[in-house]
């Protein structure tokens, strides 16, 4: 019943503007307002606060069939779950209560600021500072390939508080978009997800209460860790939604073109791709709900089972809409379908979250 709810309101009122949001490079308005309105946007947020009290198989869904017509609308239900994450694992009662209840109303959206201009993979030699001075914390430093910014009200941001001690000398913060000292870089320009901006964001002298650490001092580090070990699944879903898409327009292109005499689905050179692509889909799906239902329960395996999931969905998702571009032939390079932009969203799936290289490293470290 999700699903089909979430595909209706996907198709009706998502699809019409992805090509747009695409060419135009702007955020999908429309699409969040149809996430709000259908309380779609951030489904994970718990019952307490007003949420729908979704669990982490439901999201997976969620973001899967927004991905499937509009990557970058799929962004707002993956980057509200990964920005407001740390505060559900983390938070204080009283900082759930004030920052999930609007986020649970669609009253505001969520970003994460853990990457710098000089920490990508290497996040705990992060450069932003955060200060005591009496009952306030005071932030200086750069944020860097944070999606959603500018759009997004709320941040969960890390920054170091004892320098001596490196990843566990990180904290964990909210900072909100309207406190003093708080601005936005110029949107990227990027190959894909075109309509979620991507921004870096500037701390200047950002002076914010202390109650607003999330958790203790020194375990930021450990909760953005922890976050990633369930958010990776969320990119896992978005990369399978991007898949099943490019699958699906091929799967109808290839029946409706003709070439000598006859619908290219009926060479077995054809068949063959469409199986081979769909038969990936599907091992990326199980993945991916396994990995779901080890979050849900927390399960020792779950580092391990995210990357996993993460990695090879992504991996699949380059190569299917790839191959949904060449089942297209010409037609597939033109802008004029689709496929071509679920190729290049397809990409970034592979890169941030994580590289894929780096989802190689964790599972490595974590063999069941």
């Amino acid at each position: 019943m999700l699903r089909d709810a979430i595909r209706s309101l996907a198709e009706a009122k998502i699809a019409p503007y992805a090509a747009e949001v695409d060419e135009e490079a702007r955020f999908p308005q429309e699409a969040l307002d149809a996430l709000v309105s259908s309380d779609l946007h951030a489904v994970h947020v718990p019952e307490t606060y007003g949420g729908a009290g979704a669990d982490a198989l439901a999201t997976v869904i969620v973001i899967e069939e927004v991905a499937r017509v509009c990557a970058s609308s799929s962004l707002i239900p993956a980057v509200n779950k990964l920005g407001s994450l740390p505060v559900i694992l983390s938070g204080s009662e009283d900082l759930k209560k004030k920052y999930m209840t609007p986020l649970a109303k669609g009253d505001g959206m969520f970003s994460y600021c853990l990457s710098e201009p000089d920490a990508g993979s290497d996040a705990a030699g992060m450069k932003t500072k955060a200060v005591r001075d009496g009952d306030s914390y005071v932030l200086n430093g750069v944020k860097r390939w944070i999606t959603n910014a500018g759009v997004s009200d709320y941040y969960t941001v890390m920054a170091v508080t004892d320098p001596t001690k490196r990843s566990k000398g990180i904290s964990a913060f909210v900072v909100e978009k309207s406190d003093e000292g708080v601005s936005f870089g110029a949107p990227e320009k990027k190959l894909g997800i075109k309509g979620s901006p991507t921004r870096e964001v500037y701390l200047d002298n950002v002076r914010i209460p202390a109650d607003r650490m999330i958790g203790e001092e020194g375990t930021g580090f450990a909760t953005a860790m922890k976050t990633l070990d369930h958010t990776r699944i969320t990119i896992a879903a978005q990369a399978l939604g991007i898949a099943q898409g490019a699958l699906d327009y091929a799967k109808g292109y290839v029946q409706e073109r003709k070439q000598f005499g006859k619908p290219i689905a009926d060479f077995q050179g054809i068949q063959f791709m469409l199986a081979d692509m769909a038969m990936k889909i599907e091992a990326a799906r199980q993945l991916t709900y396994a990995a779901a239902a080890k979050s849900e329960r927390g399960d020792a395996d779950l580092t391990f089972q995210g990357a996993a999931a993460k990695c090879f969905a992504s991996d699949v998702a380059m190569e299917v809409t790839t191959d949904a571009v060449q089942l297209l032939g010409g037609y597939g390079y033109t802008r004029d379908y689709p496929v071509e932009r679920m190729m290049r969203d397809a990409k970034i799936t592979q890169i941030y979250e994580g590289t894929n290289q780096v989802q190689r490293i964790v599972m490595a470290r974590n063999l069941p």
